[in-house]
């Protein structure tokens, strides 16, 4: 499978449609997506979401319903 690079509104449909939201490991800069329910993790807003993406040069890609957050490639959103 292909990772490809989805903007964060497309990052947010998926999201809604499999019950999950962005969010962050207590205590540190890392970001990811959760159900809420790891005790380890806090859920943030999509805003600071984005926020955090942009400072880190970090990119959402997806391939076939599934999604990961990884450095941006040069060029990329």
């Amino acid at each position: 499978m292909v990772m490809e690079p989805i903007s964060v509104e497309k990052a947010m449909e998926i999201a809604k449609k499999k019950g999950i939201k962005p969010g962050r490991v207590k205590g540190t800069k890392g970001v990811q997506f959760t159900k809420g329910r790891n005790p380890r993790l806090e859920t943030i807003d999509w805003e600071e979401f984005k926020g955090t993406l942009a400072k880190r040069k970090l990119s959402v890609f997806e391939s076939g319903g599934w999604m990961k957050i990884m450095k941006a490639k040069k060029g990329k959103k």
